[in-house]
Order: C-alpha cells, then structure tokens, then sequence
C-alpha cells in the first residue's frame, strides 16, 4: 500500500508548527528537511502566488529525500486572473520551473475558484489538450455546476484527476477520473484560530474518506492526499491521525 500512497500536508512553512510538530529551535532554512523525515511528499502552496526560481525549485530537491514526491498548484495568474485564456507564456515558464524536480514531481493542480463555472468548459478543454505529456494534471473545481457526466469524460479524455476536496460548501466526490487519485481537505479557514493543534474533532470524517481510500487502492490507483490546517488546526497530527486509520 504504501508504494502508492502519498500522504502530506498542504505547505510546510508555518512557524506555529515548532514545537508541536518539528523541534524547538529549528530554523525556517530546514522546517522541508526537517518535514521530509516524517511524510512522503507535500503539496506546495507558494506555486500559487507565483511562477518558482530555479534555485528555490532546486533547493527543494536537495533538502529530500530521492523518493519524495512534491505536488504543486498552477500560478493564480493562470486559474484565477486569466482564467486560462492568453496564459500560454506563465504556463510555458511554469511548467519548465517545475520540471525541474525530475522524478520527484507529482500531480500539478488547476485550482480554480468559484467563478470559473462550467461556461468555461471549451476554454479548459482546449488548455488541456494544449498541455505538454509528461504531467500528471489534477482539476479542481468549486462550482458544483460542473460535476456532470460530461465534466468527467472530458478530464477522463485527457488523462486529468478530478481533485476530490473536502470543502464545507460542496458536495462529497467520489469520481475518478484518472490512474491517480488526488484528495485535498480543506475544511472553512474561519474555523480555525490557531495551526499548532487539532481543534476539530474530524474522526468520523477521516474513517469514511479511509474507507474510501482503501478502496482506490485496492484498485490500483495511486493517491495522492495533502491536509490543510483548516480542516482541523493542525496539518501534520491529520495526517498521521489518517495514516494510522489506514494501517489497522
């Protein structure tokens, strides 16, 4: 199981983690490395405000370990600003930053907010099937307008995962859409005041989504899993709370 399971968090650099999660006195220079000791891949959040340096993509793969594996969203300039359209260029230097990770490069995530709704449908279409081979693409949508049979051909036609989120407002999803599977729990950022400590009691959530988990496994889809620290205050204590659900 765990040759396919990949389980982190969404982010790494949060300060409120010394103590509870990497030792006291630790420096921001190492909170990756010091990360890479206890899970096997993270969701990188800074891709989203802006396209990586070459020297910070290659810092990353020197503070881990050769299996890990990082996931990333696209730019905000690409899902949100632009939605898509005129956005080959980011797109392009993007793509070319993250290539850099080699072997240790997971799923790439179109996150896009609610605004994008299913009108966009031909734009995603046609940016998909513009896209170079070689990566894996997640899609994440927050409008349930688009969770239709259609919408799960078309990521099924180009090989893309529908994000399965647990976010407050949208439904459950179950769909998959792609030999991977890529989970992202949200939660409702209002919920939570602090991020170095569980402050939601989620154990009935987490036994259905271990459930669920298993299952795809079972298939033989790889999965991909990250915690935000709003879906219980404290990322890193999700994530082993989940793993142990999914070792007994």
């Amino acid at each position: 199981m765990a040759g396919n399971l990949y389980l982190g968090t969404q982010g790494w650099l949060y300060r409120q983690w010394v103590g509870p999660f990497y030792p006291e006195g630790t420096d921001e220079h190492d909170f990756l490395s010091e990360y890479a000791k206890h899970f096997n891949t993270v969701e990188i959040d800074s891709t989203f405000y802006g396209i990586p340096r070459e020297t910070a993509v290659m810092g990353w793969a020197e503070r881990t370990p050769q299996d890990f594996v990082f996931s990333a969203k696209f730019p905000k300039v690409i899902t949100h600003d632009k939605m898509l359209a005129d956005s080959q260029m980011e797109t392009q230097a993007f793509l070319a930053a993250m290539k850099l990770l080699g072997d240790k490069l997971g799923p790439l995530v179109l996150q896009f907010h609610y605004q994008f709704g299913p009108e966009q449908r031909g734009v995603l279409d046609t940016y998909l099937a513009e896209l170079p081979p070689g990566f894996q693409i997640a899609v994440e949508v927050r409008n349930r307008r688009w969770l239709k049979p259609e919408f799960y051909d078309l990521l099924k036609q180009h090989g893309a995962a529908l994000v399965l989120q647990d976010l407050y407002y949208m439904p459950r999803l179950t769909e998959t859409t792609a030999p991977f599977v890529y989970i992202r729990w949200l939660g409702r950022r209002e919920s939570i005041t602090r991020v170095d400590r569980i402050q939601i009691d989620r154990s009935a959530e987490q036994a259905r989504w271990a459930e669920q988990v298993r299952d795809m496994l079972a298939r033989g889809l790889a999965v991909y899993g990250y915690f935000n620290n709003h879906w219980a205050g404290h990322a890193p204590e999700s994530v082993r709370q989940f793993r142990a659900l999914l070792e007994e």
